[in-house]
């Protein structure tokens, strides 16, 4: 596991925009769950190459984001404020401004801006965001106000496609 923080249970410390610092082609697969929207766009290309590098040729990246889209969608029908409550999780009452620009009691708590999300995405954006970097090949779902996107450098195995539980059209 890599994290910015060493503080927990982690392999490498280190800040994902060096990745492309570590050697090539050495792993299967690469799991970004809530990290790329804390990096502001061109921070964001150089987390993904970083990410391209250190996988495998048939390796993939499962990226998982918060879904602004559906989070505008419920703000409006909702008629939402930015300090209102937009859902209760383990952590307590999650707020609009919390979804849309990183937890505040976190940041305030931290005092460090790397919690802060300094982007979001919608499914289209995201794809178009991540694929051009090297993954041509995705399959997607939208739940719970995320979005989950498997993203590969090239055509899924029939063992992954079976391991994922995979669907793509035909």
């Amino acid at each position: 596991m890599l994290d910015i923080d060493p503080k927990g249970d982690i392999d490498i410390a280190l800040d994902a925009r060096l990745l492309h610092t570590l050697p090539g082609a050495n792993y299967d697969a690469v799991y970004c769950s809530h990290n790329l929207e804390h990096y502001h766009r061109h921070d964001g290309l150089a987390v993904l190459r970083g990410m391209h590098h250190v996988l495998k040729s048939d390796g993939f990246l499962e990226v998982r984001v918060p879904d602004v889209g559906e989070v505008m969608r419920l703000a409006i029908q909702n008629q939402l404020d930015l300090d209102d409550v937009l859902y209760q999780s383990s952590m307590g009452p999650i707020l609009l401004r919390d979804v849309l620009w990183g937890c505040h009691a976190e940041i305030e708590r931290s005092g460090r801006d790397y919690y802060a999300h300094k982007t979001g995405f919608t499914l289209k954006s995201l794809v178009e965001f991540v694929s051009p970097i090297g993954f041509p090949i995705h399959a997607s779902r939208q739940a719970n106000l995320e979005i989950a996107v498997i993203f590969f450098k090239q055509s899924p195995t029939e063992e992954q496609t079976r391991l994922l539980g995979l669907k793509f059209p035909t």
